[in-house]
């Protein structure tokens, strides 16, 4: 027989193997009927990891509403923001959250398009940098219902010339209120805090640029023949860009104690911070007050 033969012969007598009979299906039951018709469950997994989801995604939703609710709010400055400031151990203070006055109903803010003459409508007591905690306050400062008088912040420059000269300079550029505040921490450092608002910004950059607060120095000393120096270290601190600082501190030799201060310019609000402490005058503290006081002004 040849091969072909016996291949044919091999597939004729192969035996077919036979196909399972599939099992006879029951009868479905008819599906309950909801009222509601609900998504199948998710695998354990799957609700664990949507769970998480729905939670982070609360978590940014309520951030959102509180920085949106606040947006016309002042937080705490950021330690990162100052140079030394980044530990605890470092020195600054701590103030309480600061909150910026309500503006009266139609008002425009003081760097709005539509506020040409920067006018701040807020009260300007209100504006003034709190006390940080522990400190003890200076109650003259707080003048009369809030507002200080010309005479009391002129008493901050003992040399009579330069007192008479500066008064009449205010007079001159139509200075309209004084606010102010001071206190006194643990460590004996003072600190006097005013604002004084004039008529447009355009004046007060003119008496402050032009008068109070040239490059090389401070034009009316607030402490005898003491000389003191542009200081620089404020420059690179970020602070609202609408407020312009002018810092200085006494050089040596400033005697038993150094003070530091600084002009802010912002808008119709001209400030003064001064510091001082037996000894010397720590930088920390006093970048951190006038950056404070410069957001808000800004």
């Amino acid at each position: 027989m040849t091969m072909n033969e016996q291949q044919e012969t091999a597939a004729a007598t192969a035996t077919v193997p036979e196909t399972p009979e599939a099992p006879e299906a029951e009868a479905p039951e008819a599906p309950e009927v909801l009222e509601t018709p609900q998504a199948p469950e998710a695998p354990r997994k799957d609700r664990r990891a949507l769970r998480a989801a729905l939670r982070w995604t609360a978590v940014v939703a309520v951030f959102a509403a509180i920085g949106a609710a606040s947006a016309y709010g002042v937080t705490r400055l950021e330690r990162t923001d100052v140079p030394g400031l980044a530990t605890e151990s470092d020195g600054r203070w701590d103030y309480p959250t600061l909150t910026l006055p309500p503006l009266p109903s139609g008002s425009p803010g003081p760097f709005d398009e539509s506020n040409p003459a920067g006018t701040h409508h807020a009260d300007l007591r209100a504006l003034v940098l709190p006390a940080p905690e522990g400190a003890t306050q200076d109650k003259a400062l707080r003048g009369d219902d809030g507002w200080l008088a010309t005479k009391d912040f002129l008493s901050l420059f003992p040399d009579r010339t330069q007192r008479d000269e500066l008064r009449q300079k205010l007079v001159d550029h139509g200075l309209r209120h004084i606010a102010a505040r001071g206190w006194t921490t643990d460590d004996g450092t003072r600190t006097r805090v005013y604002l004084l608002r004039f008529g447009t910004a355009a004046v007060v950059d003119e008496l402050t640029s032009g008068t109070l607060a040239p490059f090389g120095g401070p034009a009316y000393q607030v402490r005898g023949d003491v000389i003191s120096a542009f200081d620089d270290t404020l420059a690179g601190i970020r602070g609202p860009q609408n407020v312009n600082r002018y810092a200085y501190r006494e050089e040596k030799p400033y005697g038993a104690q150094q003070v530091r201060q600084a002009y802010l310019t912002a808008g119709d609000v001209l400030g003064l911070v001064v510091q001082s402490r037996k000894g010397k005058a720590l930088a920390v503290p006093f970048r951190q007050t006038v950056v404070l006081q410069s957001q808000l002004l800004g």
